[in-house]
């Protein structure tokens, strides 16, 4: 089992690990049966008779794709699971068919030497939120109406938008459906004293649902030596929680399209119609765009003889027909959010799932480019910071932007290939360094970060040129081997189709398709790397044009196993010609079969050990 150390994940040997590998899958968010992809409205409402049996792949499937995924080196898999996949039926009741193909599924991954780490996985809450996640009841049993969010403006879903806007699906987390729920789920006891569900308090029911749901994959995965942890969930939110005034549009994620302040989304959500900024995304950022109508069709968001909860709580009313704003700073909440409403909750599900198996890793995420929870030496140990990082501007317009970028975050921006490669470093290194070091310097592995392959109008779809991904993906992996970090590319989707993508609010972030008979952009993800080093990493760096590698680290004088460099054959195809700069009686041995380079120093040696790898030339090249 895996362990962590000085800021490392090390194996039992001691060697510090260098983990890369995939999300899978992109097409796990919806059901297989019926089909769930999130263009189809057919069924939607239908949530309790559905089955993700068959999601990332059919049982019968999974040799080819362990198979491929192993040989391009992508060794560690971020495996999502979803609430919805386990409990879909209603409370307390298991899809026990659905946790023994999970069991099945990821046994078979681990006899392709493929570890795994588990991702309870949602998207703005739910599928009737906008996203995916959470299985439909926990809306029914707040009062909301399935079938009125997306006409009254409480969330905005795929299935009722032809056509869809880009990339408007993140927006869902300031709409009314998936904050109310996401503040309840964390701060519940907190902001909604006496709301119950199923006769418990609101945040304690849906905590515990969750956690159980989560440990019952937990114990149908038990003994499995190749399931190394499990994620805290995907990308969480604080909903509603931290906003000082309700009237005014704070903490949004994304603002595109028409943006509601929380207090106008409540507003909408009652039927009563709001005239709210309409948001458009440019170059040089996010600029207001006129006005729109949330809700023109006055329908509440509610079912028949429900009012909206925060009106129930006194936040706002509308005595005598006038909406008023009793409590604009109901939400407020100073300090450390991620420490108040989600470690709490994180130390809870830690302790459920470590009492299945002690040994797990656990990788914590924060919001996004938000609150995260600090991490200290009386907390539980093994925990590793799964941040997450996209080149957000090449994401949300579709164009890869190498020429002029900008960081997220700081929106410093980088000009040139060069530049923007700068950035993207920087970028990067705030996960590892600055929220990492916050947590205690934990281990960072960043759980996310991928590229849309229809960029472009999807030119590479009729050309088969794929040039500009192989660009992109390059860039963002020598921010990582920069950083000396482990990363997660999303995703690996098994049914991908040039047409459909992901299946999912029309993202197209798979490596691999069905169309393209197999992977798009193989030499841009399909990189050398050090998968254990008997020591510690100083310096890594690949560069494609040439298939130079170099890469440098500090012999442990303690460990005796020799360090491990995946060398992928597509940048290989006659050989590797190695070079190790070391003490005398240093070596090299290839394990063809594995694509791996085994590397032995003699043993007590505490120097530094430098390794290039170049390709060996073929006959027509050396003339």
């Amino acid at each position: 089992m895996y362990s962590c150390k000085d800021g490392w994940i090390i194996d039992e040997a001691g060697r510090r690990l260098i983990l890369r590998g995939v999300n899978l899958g992109g097409s796990s968010k919806m059901p297989l049966k019926p089909n769930g992809a999130s263009y189809l409205k057919e069924g939607f409402y239908d949530y309790k008779d559905v089955s993700f049996v068959g999601r990332p792949f059919p049982l019968a499937q999974a040799d080819e794709h362990f198979e491929r995924l192993s040989s391009w080196g992508l060794r560690f898999l971020r495996f999502i699971v979803t609430w919805e996949a386990v409990e879909h039926a209603g409370p307390g009741i298991y899809d026990q068919d659905y946790l023994n193909y999970l069991r099945q599924i990821i046994e078979k991954a681990g006899h392709y030497g493929i570890g795994i780490y588990i991702d309870p996985h949602q998207d703005v809450w739910s599928r009737w939120t906008g996203g995916d996640g959470a299985p439909a009841w926990t809306l029914e049993l707040l009062g909301f109406e399935l079938k009125n969010l997306h006409a009254s403006g409480a969330a905005i879903v795929h299935q009722e938008s032809e056509p869809y806007p880009r990339m408007v699906w993140a927006t869902n987390y300031n709409r009314l459906a998936c904050a109310s729920l996401f503040s309840l789920f964390y701060g519940g006891n907190r902001f909604a004293p006496g709301i119950l569900m199923e006769g418990e308090p609101v945040q304690d029911f849906l905590q515990s649902s969750f956690t159980q749901a989560m440990v019952k994959v937990a114990h149908a995965l038990a003994g499995l030596e190749n399931v190394v942890g499990f994620g805290s969930m995907n990308e969480p939110t604080l909903g509603f929680i931290g906003c000082s005034d309700i009237s005014k549009l704070e903490r949004a994620m994304m603002r595109r399209g028409p943006m509601p302040s929380p207090y106008q989304a409540m507003l909408a959500g009652s039927g009563y119609s709001q005239r709210v900024d309409n948001w458009h995304l440019g170059i040089s950022g996010n600029y207001r765009l006129g006005k729109a109508h949330l809700n023109p069709s006055r329908l509440s968001a509610w079912q028949e003889g429900k009012e909206c909860i925060w009106k129930r709580l006194g936040v706002w009313d509308d005595a005598g027909g006038k909406p008023r704003l009793l409590r604009p700073d109901y939400f407020s909440a100073p300090g450390n959010l991620g420490d108040a409403f989600l470690k709490p909750f994180m130390l809870s599900f830690l302790k459920e799932i470590r009492a299945v198996e002690k040994k797990h890793l656990f990788f914590i995420e924060g919001v996004p480019n938000a609150d995260h929870p600090s991490w200290g030496l009386t907390d539980p140990p093994n925990a590793v910071n799964a941040s997450h990082w996209y080149d957000g501007l090449s994401l949300v317009t579709k164009r890869y932007q190498e020429f002029i970028n900008a960081d997220n975050r700081t929106f410093k921006p980088g000009f040139g290939p060069a530049g923007v490669r700068r950035v993207f470093r920087n970028a990067v290194s705030y996960w590892k360094n600055h929220v990492g070091g916050a947590m205690g310097g934990i281990p960072t592995l960043i759980g996310e970060f991928g590229l849309q392959f229809d960029i472009n109008g999807g030119r590479a779809y009729l050309d088969g040129n794929f040039s500009v991904h192989e660009r992109a993906l390059d860039a963002y992996y020598q921010a990582m081997d920069a950083n000396l970090l482990s990363a997660t590319l999303w995703n690996y989707t098994a049914d991908n189709l040039n047409q459909g993508g992901d299946h999912w609010n029309d993202e197209d972030l798979s490596i691999y398709s069905r169309d393209q008979g197999g992977a798009r952009a193989l030499k841009g993800f399909c990189r050398p790397y050090p998968l254990k080093t008997a020591g510690s990493p100083l310096r890594l760096s690949f560069i494609p044009r040439g298939a130079r590698f170099e890469f440098s680290y500090l012999a442990d004088p303690e460990i005796t196993e020799p360090s491990e460099i995946y060398i992928p054959p597509c940048h290989y195809p006659q050989g590797q010609d190695i070079r190790i700069e070391g003490p005398e009686g240093s070596r090299a041995e290839f394990d063809a079969k594995n694509c791996i380079m085994r590397i032995y120093h003699p043993k007590a040696y505490a120097g530094v050990i430098g390794i290039r790898i170049f390709p060996v030339k073929s006959k027509k090249e050396r003339g």
